[in-house]
């Protein structure tokens, strides 16, 4: 795998033709650790060349099954969403079993709340604020949104992304896989079922949850598929409209498709960020 998703950076690279963003890299969003370690999580900022005042801007959650990854193997993803002239924001945040679910969304709470905030010196309108995650990237990122006990007003959010998340009813999931060290999910989910609920999207839906747009792949893994269709069915009576768009794809192809910068999902997105701006 590690060997596919370089050589999609290197060719991808050569579509970029020449510098169509600025980088401001690793810019810290935390004034002090949640997790108590020496080092604080940073985060990227992609700014389009010949942005635009008021451009809207899209936090970008890596994915990783909660112990795994890092904001700066999503660079062509953050410099092919500015080129289409979308300010993109790509946080670390500390990975288990350092910390929990519980801390990690806090992290990432923290992110869309350092941008609400700053993001304006980039350009940025704070009031056309989108987020998007792949797999445990999509799960913080919904749920930092949508559980209340994490401090973002929904209503200050345009729209949600999920980009084949996982995690979206781990609850119903962990009844039936109960957690053990393997994958480190102790360590991550607690052995307490109220703390499960409490780390499951599902269970936050309301009038107020911000518009979805959800990609899910037919290849991806058979857990991601039912908790995919379990969120949407509980979402329906809220958002009518809102349908599973169907890919053709694996799990890790879901958000490596965003290294290509003719990927079709680049107007998809746009084109719901049009939709839903404020």
């Amino acid at each position: 795998m590690r060997y596919t998703i370089a050589s999609l950076i290197i060719m991808s690279t050569l579509f970029l033709g020449g510098c169509s963003s600025k980088k401001i890299k690793d810019t810290t969003y935390l004034t002090t650790s949640i997790a108590k370690e020496t080092s604080l999580p940073k985060l990227n900022i992609f700014v389009p060349k010949n942005i635009k005042e008021d451009a809207a801007v899209l936090i970008f959650v890596h994915g990783g099954n909660w112990n795994s990854g890092n904001k700066d193997t999503y660079n062509l993803l953050g410099r092919n969403f500015a080129k289409k002239g979308v300010i993109t924001v790509i946080p670390d945040y500390t990975l288990s079993p350092a910390v929990s679910y519980d801390e990690m969304t806090k992290e990432v709470a923290a992110a869309i709340k350092w941008t609400q905030k700053n993001i304006s010196q980039y350009k940025g309108n704070p009031n056309q604020l989108f987020i998007t995650g792949h797999s445990a990237g999509g799960h913080l990122a919904a749920l930092a949104v949508m559980n209340p006990k994490y401090g973002i007003d929904p209503k200050s959010i345009s729209g949600i992304i999920l980009n084949d998340a996982a995690g979206l009813d781990m609850k119903n999931y962990l009844e039936e896989n109960p957690p053990t060290v393997k994958e480190d999910y102790l360590a991550t989910w607690t052995n307490s079922p109220e703390n499960w609920k409490d780390a499951s999207p599902i269970y936050f839906l309301d009038k107020n949850t911000p518009p979805f747009l959800i990609y899910l792949g037919d290849k991806t893994y058979s857990s991601i598929i039912t908790a995919n269709n379990r969120f949407l069915e509980a979402l329906k009576p809220l958002q009518p409209e809102v349908n599973l768009i169907h890919l053709n794809k694996k799990h890790v192809p879901m958000v490596t498709q965003y290294f290509w910068p003719c990927s079709n999902r680049f107007d998809e997105v746009i084109n719901f960020i049009d939709k839903n701006k404020k």
